[in-house]
């Protein structure tokens, strides 16, 4: 659809907007049912959480510029990233990987700067031969930015710290006292007198703790039995200095439910419990691959592109990434089988579309791409899927925050935008400690041709939740013709007022750059609110936030 096509649609759904006739919800083609009395649970902030890891330029010209740059920063990081995660009321974010997690010495990260050793950084092979050869950060990691410089980050931005541990290639007793480090109280051991020295006497309290990461592949090659020993090995007797540590157990890829099995068979002797063993969190990892259709078998070469898809490229990113849900579900049910009490929750510390080079935004940039209103869309259902498994889901972190896969901001050097994986976010925070409502979404499916065969997608999906008298409700329409012109039926609550935050583009290409930093961004649109029914036309290929205040 050409842009001015889609204005045109635009024009031509808010007049009819704004002049309904009384038999519009019989002509709606789509209808959604919120049950106001019907609480899900308590969205936990931390589930739109962030990822930083050092690969490519996530770190180094992305989140950290050094305290003598001429990008503006506070304390060496990037003060436009710090704004903006402050307006996104980012709660967590996790560091230091990530792949790169398994392999990195916490200790080298610490003290002086000058003395700090300069490292191979585990994603090296990513960069090109000429760059492999050249002394720069992304590559050979000065470790300028460590525990102490990841910490402020956090505090600038008003964000929780998670910790990914190496269970790897360090023993666990590193583990122990790495948590000594970022907790012990001020002045009782030599750690905590040396983060003192750092500038931070008071200790950080981190709670949130990934023991390992992604051990079945990059994190050792596990298998699930032995993994669950390491990680009852790694856990055991970690001091808590009274902040209540929440460690996060390594868990699957994807939809292996084998692993789950596996590991927990192996922790509980294949039996029910009422102990978690420690575990508050059990991590599951989804990347949506966009995989080019019939041309090889290998993944990595296999890859879709950032800005080169046509429209079955742009659906089946969005049905890749709606596995989520059955993913979810399926790990929730196996966590069940072993978790009598369901305390262990679901952390999805890994998720978004990946594609393949080409697209990033610097040389420095390796495994970093482009962001287009399609992965706006992903990110968009995914957050939506967390939403409506509020019981299930306590933590998730979108991979990367910058300059890297499914990134919320670009930059480099002193160029600085935001992604619409941002106005996502942005759109989204009202989620944020609110209570999920049961919400039934009935519309006509998208069909789409799939290498000559015909494929199916949702039509329209979302979530609702209410904080005081305020109802939230975000929505995809992934289809990339037709707006769905929809009766909204609120069950148990009567509408006060209401207003719309729509992100869409005509062009299914559009994406933020240096060049047209603000080429996608959220407009307004009205809502016609009478009584206990709203009536919208949610636009083609589009997010959409309903705000509406409750009588």
């Amino acid at each position: 659809m050409q842009r001015r096509d889609f204005l045109k649609i635009a024009s031509v759904t808010g007049a009819a907007l704004c002049a309904r006739p009384k038999a519009w919800a019989q002509q709606s083609s789509s209808h959604i049912e919120v049950l106001v009395e019907e609480p899900v649970g308590t969205i936990a902030p931390e589930i739109y959480g962030h990822f930083t890891e050092h690969m490519g330029a996530v770190i180094y010209d992305g989140v950290w510029v050094g305290e003598d740059s001429k990008v503006p920063n506070q304390h060496g990081i990037r003060s436009a990233l710090i704004e903006k995660m402050k307006a996104i009321k980012a709660p967590v974010v996790r560091w230091p990987g990530g792949c790169f997690a398994d392999s990195y010495n916490w200790r080298n990260g610490i003290g002086p700067k000058e003395k700090r050793p300069r490292e191979t950084n585990f994603w090296w092979g990513s960069f090109s031969k000429d760059l492999q050869s050249k002394n720069i950060p992304q590559i050979y990691d000065p470790n300028s930015f460590g525990t102490d410089e990841f910490m402020r980050f956090c505090e600038l931005c008003g964000a929780e710290a998670y910790l990914a541990a190496n269970l790897r290639s360090l023993p666990a007793y590193e583990f122990n006292r790495w948590v000594e480090y970022a907790n012990a109280p001020a002045g009782l051991t030599t750690l905590s007198e040396e983060r003192a020295a750092a500038g931070h006497p008071a200790p950080y309290n981190v709670r949130y703790w990934g023991v390992g990461n992604e051990s079945w592949g990059c994190g050792g090659n596990f298998d699930a039995e032995d993994y669950a020993a390491e990680f009852k090995r790694f856990t055991a007797y970690v001091p808590g200095y009274d902040v209540g540590l929440r460690f996060v157990a390594s868990g699957p890829n994807e939809d292996d439910q084998a692993w789950t099995q596996k590991f927990f068979d192996k922790l509980n002797h294949g039996q029910a419990s009422h102990d978690t063993h420690g575990i508050w969190g059990w991590s599951v990892h989804n990347y949506a691959w966009n995989m080019a259709r019939g041309k090889t078998q290998d993944w990595n070469a296999a890859k879709g592109d950032a800005l080169q898809f046509d429209a079955t490229d742009w659906y089946e990113v969005l049905a890749q990434s709606d596995h989520m849900e059955g993913i979810v579900e399926n790990h929730w049910v196996q966590l069940g089988r072993y978790d009598i009490d369901h305390k262990i929750k679901l952390v999805v510390d890994e998720y978004g579309p990946w594609y393949k080079g080409g697209t990033e935004i610097s040389p420095v940039a390796a495994v970093g791409q482009q962001v287009t209103v399609r992965d706006a869309l992903a990110t968009a259902l995914t957050l939506d899927t967390f939403n409506r498994h509020a019981e299930k889901v306590s933590m998730a972190a979108c991979a990367q925050l910058i300059n890297g896969i499914n990134a919320l901001f670009l930059s480099h050097e002193d160029k600085f935008i935001v992604t619409p994986n941002f106005n996502v976010f942005e759109m989204y925070a009202a989620h944020q400690g609110a209570t999920a409502l049961r919400t039934e979404f009935s519309a006509p499916r998208v069909r789409y041709d799939r290498d000559g065969k015909q494929a199916e997608f949702w039509g329209l999906k979302g979530s609702s939740s209410i904080k005081g008298k305020r109802l939230t409700m975000t929505v995809v329409n992934p289809d990339l013709k037709a707006p769905r012109e929809t009766e909204i039926v609120l069950r148990g609550a009567v509408a006060k007022s209401a207003r719309a935050t729509v992100l869409s583009d005509g062009d299914m290409h559009a994406h933020n750059s240096f060049s047209e930093p603000e080429r996608v961004k959220t407009h307004t649109a009205t809502v016609d609110a009478r009584h206990d029914r709203l009536y919208f036309s949610f636009p083609a290929g589009s997010v959409v936030k309903l705000e509406v205040e409750l009588a």
